[in-house]
């Protein structure tokens, strides 16, 4: 399973999150499909990580995009919600510098230490995912040789996440059920051959954005 398809994988499972919200403006069960989006993009960093010419470059290009689609990314999260917070790409463009950071680092303590810091962060500017999602893309690279140690990290993480979601609202069932269904990309991860396939470089990038302004303008005009 290449890389690119990991990506539609995500792309699709992604659409169907989102379009559980433009329909019914609150959670559904679209979302327990939209949890296989995120761990996927998350592994496509750490991979993106190993394989880009100029990491520079990639930065940028994630925060560029990460401005463009915060507009759109405020319009479809006032569907459902009223707390502002910055869009996927600037938590995938803090995991990406995590990453470097922790590798630039010659005491790998320090290192873990800026990962710590760098996932607060996140959090505190409200990136989508915050900590949880910072902490995800490290596991992935950090473990990427020991794929049981990897496995183990990530669903240690994962049960974390959301048993203090569930014993802070109470909902127990659907973040039971959130928990189960955000495991399932390990099963496409485990799959991957470490090919790239067809060149989409800049297919999610326009995709994510688009999507949100579909959705939006679907459910103001339709709902």
């Amino acid at each position: 399973m290449s890389s690119f398809v990991l990506k539609m994988i995500a792309m699709v499972t992604m659409f169907c999150d989102h379009l559980g919200y433009a329909l019914y403006g609150k959670f559904s069960y679209f979302n327990y499909i939209g949890r296989l989006s995120f761990p996927l993009f998350a592994f496509g960093i750490s991979e993106g990580y190993l394989h880009t010419k100029s990491k520079k470059n990639y930065c940028m290009r994630l925060l560029m995009f990460g401005i463009i689609s915060q507009v759109p990314f405020m319009w479809f999260n006032s569907i459902f919600k009223t707390e502002f917070s910055l869009n996927i790409f600037f938590t995938l463009l803090i995991g990406l510098i995590s990453i470097i950071g922790y590798e630039q680092c010659e005491n790998k303590a320090i290192g873990i230490l800026l990962v710590a810091c760098l996932a607060s962060t996140a959090d505190l500017i409200k990136a989508d995912y915050g900590y949880f999602g910072v902490l995800m893309i490290f596991i992935f690279h950090i473990f990427k040789d020991k794929k049981w140690l990897m496995n183990l990290s990530y669903i240690a993480l994962c049960l974390v996440r959301y048993l203090v979601l569930a014993i802070s609202s109470g909902f127990y069932v659907e973040y039971s059920l959130l928990f189960i269904w955000i495991l399932l990309p390990l099963i496409f991860i485990h799959f991957y051959n470490g090919e790239k396939g067809p060149n989409t470089k800049y297919l999610l990038y326009g995709f994510y954005p688009i999507h949100l302004v579909l959705l939006y303008v679907f459910h103001i005009i339709f709902i």
